[in-house]
């Protein structure tokens, strides 16, 4: 059985399950996904979120505010612990850094960066990371916050083998998502061969970046399975193992969510 660790369930195009969010939920887990996290990346659509998600189980939930939302509500350290109390709410994020759109909003999403690894230190729940074309910054503040205290994920990893051991030294995990099956991601394959057993998941960050075969379509939970068989084939694993180890992993930072 796989775990989808990072996906938007509110965000996806429900049109092949005529619209109907519970039938794609179970033909998903019907499909072998057994667990799906779905990561908030605004507090404005959180309630409707996790209203979403509250019927079916096998839904793990975070709380954050993603680096690129502007406009939006900013949170406090306070606001993240309490909804952090949620027992379906297993991780703070997504947070990070990402530079890819200029320089102009750097010391906001520093500040924000900040509040979220510290109200996952008060809440004593794991962090997920967004850090694109930030990977500098982003490592130094979680080291001067002691963000190794809760440890979490860097999710989406598309950065290199450096950025990897240092945020496995930070007590951080490793999520690779359906990019590693894309054509010119073969740098990216190279690390997944190397990463630990123990500190690798994968995700598909559905309804985005859908796998080879599906590149270029909406991303589906489902989909994870494409991302585990190249894993699987890269360390010369079967799908069946790299299910095992990839649901062990996710168990081990996040908890089960159930509760």
């Amino acid at each position: 059985m796989l775990v989808d660790s990072h996906c938007h369930l509110d965000r996806l195009d429900l049109g092949p399950y005529d619209q109907d969010f519970g039938r794609c939920v179970a033909e998903t887990v019907a499909g072998g996904v057994q667990q799906m996290l779905c990561v908030s990346i605004t507090l404005e659509k959180y309630s409707a979120m996790r209203a979403l998600v509250e019927p079916h189980r096998e839904i793990a939930v975070s709380v954050g505010v993603h680096p690129n939302e502007e406009n939006c509500h900013e949170p406090t350290v306070e606001e993240l612990v309490e909804l952090a109390r949620d027992s379906r709410v297993v991780a703070i994020g997504e947070t990070g850094l990402d530079y890819f759109r200029g320089e102009a909003d750097r010391r906001a999403q520093q500040s924000r960066f900040r509040t979220h690894i510290r109200a996952a230190i008060k809440a004593n729940k794991p962090l997920i990371i967004h850090t694109r074309e930030a990977r500098l910054d982003t490592l130094t503040i979680l080291r001067g916050e002691g963000a190794d205290a809760v440890g979490g994920v860097l999710h989406c990893f598309t950065e290199d083998w450096d950025t990897a051991r240092a945020a496995l030294e930070l007590n951080f995990y490793i999520s690779l998502s359906g990019i590693l099956t894309f054509r010119n991601a073969e740098s990216l394959r190279e690390i997944a061969r190397k990463l630990p057993e123990d500190r690798v998941l994968i995700e598909t960050d559905s309804p985005y970046l859908a796998p080879i075969p599906k590149r270029g379509k909406p991303n589906y939970p489902a989909y994870v399975r494409y991302v585990a068989a190249c894993l699987a084939e890269l360390r010369g694993l079967s799908l069946e193992r790299m299910a095992e180890l990839t649901t062990r992993n996710y168990h081990d930072l996040f908890g089960s969510g159930h509760a």
